[in-house]
């Protein structure tokens, strides 16, 4: 890109790597810590590390504050990203496999393509792109896999994805200051107040002994989850166009296939791995045609 430096060049492939990679395995990651937490305390418990963590660190580093009228929306996306779309994502996967549950996320940027059409209109090539990666996703979700698919998980996911697609462009258009970290964190604490709030009246904050496995799970989903994802998500969404940077979300699903097959035993078949292969397709054409940011 004309003018562009290697840092402002290199730093959102990086941040779409770390969306792509890590966010593709906290899939895992949820269904590992389902053993012991329900899905709102999960958040609770996740969420307040991780903004604590992420204030912290925002602090150290003497990152800028985002401005007081802010806030609110700060507030908004945290509870609508983490508290509403996190939890139903989570619940999802206690009736669907966390491999499904990754590939029907995958939607979320054909929301950022229907929302944004208007004003970043993607043409042929992107459309297309789009159009291959949803083809895959029907390619892993079908097919082959064990049993009938839940319709309430699905539709928890196909929701999840569509407020994800329209907070992440809230957070695009009023959210201009700030440091990544220091919003990230107040997001997340957002979310982590919500959790507090709605834990006892859906299920507590555990469902059970919690197991050394569980709290692992929600650890990492804390730190590499929330901190370092979610900062790199926040960055990415200003440093590229919506749907350019929304298709992590279809890598996501070959991470979160092969863990699920490899350590809770979820199904995989050959038309499962041609669907990877179709989505890996859409995402080298949306992001052909998206080069320009």
């Amino acid at each position: 890109m004309p003018g562009a430096t290697p840092r402002s060049t290199v730093l959102p492939w990086v941040a779409y790597g770390v969306c792509a990679v890590v966010w593709g395995s906290t899939y895992f990651g949820i269904a590992v810590a389902l053993e012991s937490f329900p899905p709102y305390g999960m958040v609770a418990v996740r969420f307040s590390f991780a903004a604590l963590l992420a204030l912290g660190v925002g602090r150290l580093l003497r990152e800028p504050l985002p401005k007081r009228a802010e806030l609110p929306h700060l507030a908004l996306v945290g509870v609508l990203l983490l508290g509403v779309c996190n939890a139903l994502v989570v619940w999802a996967e206690t009736r669907v496999s966390s491999g499904v549950a990754a590939v029907l996320a995958a939607l979320t940027p054909a929301w950022f393509g229907v929302l944004t059409a208007r004003t970043e209109p993607l043409g042929g090539r992107g459309w297309t792109g789009t159009g291959l990666g949803l083809a895959g996703v029907v390619l892993l979700v079908g097919p082959g896999a064990k049993g009938g698919i839940d319709l309430g998980g699905v539709g928890a996911v196909l929701l999840a994805s569509a407020l994800w697609a329209v907070g992440t462009l809230h957070h695009r258009k009023y959210v201009t200051a700030g440091g990544a970290l220091t919003n990230a964190g107040l997001e997340m604490l957002a979310a982590a107040l919500l959790g507090i709030v709605v834990a006892p009246l859906t299920g507590g904050f555990v469902r059970g002994p919690v197991t050394p496995k569980a709290l692992l799970a929600v650890g990492y989903l804390a730190i590499f989850g929330s901190c370092l994802a979610y900062t790199a998500h926040t960055y990415l969404s200003k440093a590229w166009n919506p749907v350019r940077a929304g298709t992590y979300a279809y890598l996501n699903p070959v991470i979160a296939v092969l863990l699920g097959t490899m350590f809770l035993g979820e199904a995989f078949n050959s038309r499962m791995a041609l669907g990877m292969a179709v989505i890996l397709a859409g995402v080298a054409l949306v992001q052909y045609r998206s080069h320009g940011g």
